[in-house]
């Protein structure tokens, strides 16, 4: 491919691009792209670091390389060490960075950094910092009860720390989870030895000599602690296009060509945003890199016959109806699509000494009129719901046994109407009524 296309991001999208298509990758991190999601894995002692570390890329990444400037009109990207990288297309993946809440205390006086013992949980380095800090018996506390949270949570509490997981809504998980799955959700960190305190806003921190001592909670109790976490959520990284004079919302704009206000720069992963809405989740990155990759190359395949590039794309389709074997393959050969979104479903897996999975997706609160399906094992703790509206499934959670899982997010993800003739039930059998 003759276009000189750059990535500015090591992360699970720009890695996915790379792997795809020769680029220039400027990843800022010292570490080789890895998988963000097993982090708490790394945390636990269950995953050495090289393990996640995402497959090989095309073209080698420039490591520990920041990106500070684009200059649009010479189409470059300075870098902090002061060299130049020219390009034809520019991908931003810049990724997202940790929310700091605004406590008291949270920093160190007269400084701008974070205390001793108080950690995010975004990147392979601050697992690596938590990991050298945490002995049996450290007393813990994490701030944040959604996914990050209690992965958090149950990492620490497999290495031993006494663990106190803050929430301030009504309950975990509670952007995915109904009532009783967040409640036998709860249950089970319960299980592992994590304290568990929903409804409950943390005000401040207390350090000594710039080290975390203590945290303070709204209704004036405090909990000693050697170790904070810090899991508030994510903002998408975006002051680099902003400072370009890119389209910025809540995340960099994006049309269906993942091409922000900039013809010649894209944006995929957690810093953009596609029709409204930021996704932060690792399979929207990877649809929105894997689109792109088959964008640019039809695109180029265009450019090398002559055409122009707004001949490249006639069609527009979500992702996952591209056509099996459709990868890499001119524009003559398969239908090329671009980007309208993806159906992301949650899962994660919670170890100790019996393993709880659970998989959520769409809609998992009713509204009036739907129709909700739902089993419940006490014994084997098991929960399994779907919710229907009119003949399309629309959302559902599984915990504890996800043998349906499978089938019920692909009835979700095609967003295909029900067949009349099968009972609502039959969606919750464990082969999701394909027999």
């Amino acid at each position: 491919m003759s276009t000189r296309i750059v990535v500015v991001g090591g992360g699970t999208a720009g890695a996915r691009l790379a792997q795809r298509l020769p680029v220039t990758l400027l990843g800022e991190e010292p570490h080789a792209p890895y998988n963000r999601v097993l982090l708490a894995d790394v945390l636990a002692g269950r995953y050495a670091p090289e393990v996640i570390a995402l497959p090989g890329t095309r073209e080698p990444v420039r490591l520990g390389v920041r990106a500070v400037r684009i200059d649009r009109a010479a189409r470059t990207v300075e870098c902090a060490d002061g060299s130049l990288v020219g390009y034809d297309r520019l991908v931003l993946a810049t990724g997202s960075n940790p929310v700091l809440p605004p406590l008291r205390g949270l920093r160190r006086p007269g400084g701008a950094e974070l205390p001793e013992g108080v950690h995010a949980f975004r990147t392979l380095d601050d697992c690596l910092a938590l990991r050298d800090r945490v002995r049996p018996g450290v007393r813990a506390v994490v701030i944040g009860g959604g996914l990050l949270g209690v992965s958090a949570a149950r990492a620490l509490a497999a290495l031993g720390a006494e663990v106190v997981l803050t929430q301030q809504g009504e309950r975990l998980m509670e952007r995915q989870l109904d009532e009783v799955a967040s409640d036998l959700l709860r249950e089970h960190v319960e299980s592992l030895g994590v304290e568990v305190h929903t409804e409950c806003r943390v005000s401040g921190l207390r350090q000594r000599d710039g080290e975390v001592t203590a945290v303070e909670l709204a209704d004036g109790f405090v909990l000693d602690a050697q170790v904070v976490v810090l899991a508030c959520g994510v903002r998408p990284r975006v002051a680099l296009a902003r400072e370009a004079g890119l389209a910025v919302a809540t995340g960099i704009v994006v049309d269906d060509e993942l091409r922000t206000s900039d013809p010649y720069i894209h944006a995929i992963g957690d810093c953009a945003e596609h029709g409204g809405r930021v996704y932060g989740l690792a399979g929207p990155a990877l649809d929105q890199a894997d689109a792109l990759a088959d964008l640019l190359l039809s695109e180029n395949s265009v450019h090398s016959r002559g055409g122009t590039p707004e001949t490249a794309t006639s069609t527009h389709s979500r992702v996952g109806d591209r056509p099996a074997g459709a990868v890499g393959v001119p524009p003559d050969e398969a239908l090329v699509t671009g980007y309208t979104g993806t159906r992301a479903l949650t899962r994660l897996t919670l170890g100790g000494a019996e393993p709880f999975d659970l998989a959520a997706f769409g809609e998992a609160t009713p509204r009036p009129g739907d129709d909700v399906v739902q089993l419940t094992d006490a014994t084997r703790r098991a929960y399994r719901k779907v919710v229907v509206r009119g003949d399309r499934l629309v959302g559902g959670v599984l915990l504890g046994d996800l043998a349906a899982v499978g089938t019920l997010a692909r009835a979700w993800e095609g967003d295909e109407a029900l067949p009349d003739e099968a009972p609502l039930l039959h969606l919750l059998t464990h082969d999701g009524g394909s027999s």
